[in-house]
């Protein structure tokens, strides 16, 4: 490989970016609502609250907020659903693995900055054998902030060893392009995430919107600053 790029890290969100955790939280959800005798919920309505959390999917499933008593409850019984089988249908997405393995051979780190609480992030990247090859891992309780507060992207570039300026961070939310347009780093956005018909992408004000993990690289050795 000839190629050459000004970028030396790629730093991740992980739900909805980096690999389709949709299934695993949908059955989880799934499985709390079937415990208290509601119907199941399809997937592709459930996908859409993924990158926002638990409490999102309570919400979703049983149209009650954080007022409710049995929220909380509910919540932690998704979870415990959840924990038991975090990667049973995860997967990276398409393309994904070989877009990974394409930054390691151009000697470019690459990361995760996720919101996604750290008992949830390690196992799941260990279950994808990714810890090893990470460069860095920041969950949602690493630090005190998270997105889109800039912290976690910067606290990631200081792990890599680069400058904010020499750093794409990739997501499929606002707080993503938020955060990393904060930290100072380029912005794509991963249109093939979690992004609902309601949401504008376009007007997020990201660098860039990627429809294939593939597209990173492209846009990542064609990007002229100028």
């Amino acid at each position: 490989m000839t190629h050459s790029t000004s970028f030396r890290s790629v730093l991740f969100d992980l739900d909805g970016t980096l690999a389709d955790t949709a299934p695993d939280l949908a059955n989880a959800l799934n499985k709390v609502l079937t415990e208290n005798n509601r119907p199941p919920l399809p997937l592709q309505t459930i996908r859409y609250e993924v990158s926002n959390g638990a409490s999102a999917l309570i919400k979703l499933g049983f149209n009650i907020d954080s007022s409710d008593s049995q929220f909380e409850s509910l919540r932690l019984r998704l979870l415990q659903h959840y924990a038991q089988a975090i990667a049973a249908e995860t997967r990276l997405f398409d393309g994904m693995q070989e877009v990974l393995t394409m930054l390691e051979d151009l000697n470019i780190h690459w990361g995760v900055v996720t919101n996604k609480p750290s008992r949830f992030t390690h196992p799941l990247l260990d279950a994808l054998a990714l810890s090893p090859r990470a460069a860095c891992v920041i969950c949602g309780d690493t630090l005190e902030k998270k997105k889109p507060h800039p912290e976690p992207i910067l606290h990631a570039c200081d792990i890599v060893g680069c400058k904010p300026h020499e750093t794409i961070y990739i997501g499929d939310a606002l707080r993503d392009i938020e955060a990393g347009k904060r930290a100072g780093t380029k912005t794509l956005v991963a249109l093939f995430g979690y992004i609902s018909m309601q949401q504008q992408p376009l007007h997020w004000g990201a660098d860039g919107l990627i429809d294939t993990p593939q597209e990173i690289i492209h846009w990542m050795l064609n990007y002229n600053p100028n």
